[in-house]
């Protein structure tokens, strides 16, 4: 089981999730949708690919690219397909 907080509230939880280079990456579906809005930042990792970025918003508080994941990750990491990992002060216990 896995869970992500941020903000005193949880905006992921799991009972399934990937783990790489020390990251959680939660199914997707996991993740509660209301906390969650689109950001342009992107980053390169040179073996998993592009990275997209998500805001974490809770409480009217935001924590700017505060959650990544791979659309199309390189084959390499596959297995986190569809995943999302956080970072920026959210808690994530496992």
């Amino acid at each position: 089981m896995a869970q992500a907080v941020w903000n005193g509230q949880v905006i992921a939880d799991s009972a399934s999730f990937e783990l790489v280079e020390g990251n959680v990456y939660f199914p997707r579906a996991s993740l509660v949708p209301a906390f969650f809005r689109d950001s342009a930042h992107e980053t390169v990792c040179p073996w998993k690919g592009t990275a997209s970025y998500l805001d974490v918003v809770v409480d009217g508080k935001v924590n700017a690219n505060a959650a990544w994941y791979y659309a199309k990750p390189k084959a390499a990491a596959s297995k986190i397909t569809g995943h999302v990992a956080f970072w920026k002060g959210v808690t994530v216990t496992r």
